[in-house]
């Protein structure tokens, strides 16, 4: 199990694909990972609430990233080089997500549609259980916005370890014209990262209490989206 997680570290052979696709792959791999890393580098960082990550570690666990996916781009930037593995589809564009998320210290997990992301979720379990932390954008892959789904509760439900919820908010960005309004940190922008508590979900909840660890997750993120707003705001 240990290598075949190791192996989401790994870029996978491109042998499947045309020429074409290919070259398209390998180009938006090195753009989306120069992009991320000449931006990033220039933000001025503020956190709240690291002793939440750091409790995780003095319990020995492993945490479970969770944001949205609007703050995708400088959360990337802020929390790379931790060895945590994301789910990354297998299309063509998975690949070349898989593999500037990999330049930045990501394992990329091939995910699957097959009974709902079922399959998915299975390799998560076995990632966390070898040792790896993960990470989920709760309202992706394709929305709806700020709508938080189960699969991180599920995690922690069947690993043990602790669901970390953070935000990042930048003082100045670009939104883009997509289903999230991914947001594009300008470069020298402040940003804070703030931390909320750790959410443990015990190993015999039933689906009822499944749904009211859902809305912890939700009602967390939404406070320190709130929270991050009023940073953003002020003078």
């Amino acid at each position: 199990m240990a290598n075949k997680i190791n192996k989401a570290f790994l870029p996978a052979g491109l042998a499947g694909y045309s020429l074409k696709d290919r070259l398209t792959i390998r180009a938006a791999d090195l753009g989306f990972y120069l992009l991320i890393r000449v931006i990033g580098a220039t933000i001025r960082f503020q956190i709240e609430g690291w002793e939440n990550f750091e409790s995780i570690e003095r319990a020995g666990k492993l945490p479970i990233y969770a944001f949205w996916h609007d703050r995708i781009f400088a959360g990337t930037y802020f929390f790379r080089n931790r060895g945590i593995a994301v789910i990354t589809s297998q299309s063509k564009d998975g690949e070349y997500i898989a593999r500037f998320i990999q330049r930045l210290g990501y394992g990329a997990i091939r995910g699957s549609s097959t009974r709902g992301g079922v399959g998915a979720l299975v390799e998560m379990i076995k990632a966390m259980r070898a040792g790896t932390a993960t990470a989920f954008t709760l309202d992706g892959p394709k929305g709806p916005r700020y709508v938080a789904k189960p699969g991180a509760v599920l995690l922690a439900k069947k690993t043990g370890n602790p669901i970390m919820p953070f935000v990042v908010e930048c003082k100045k960005y670009w939104t883009i014209r997509s289903w999230d309004r991914l947001q594009i940190p300008k470069p020298f922008t402040k940003a804070k990262v703030i931390i909320g508590t750790p959410i443990y979900v015990g190993s015999n909840v039933d689906g009822n209490a499944v749904s009211e660890k859902l809305r912890e997750v939700q009602l967390s993120l939404d406070a320190m989206v709130e929270a991050g707003a009023r940073w953003r705001s002020a003078a």
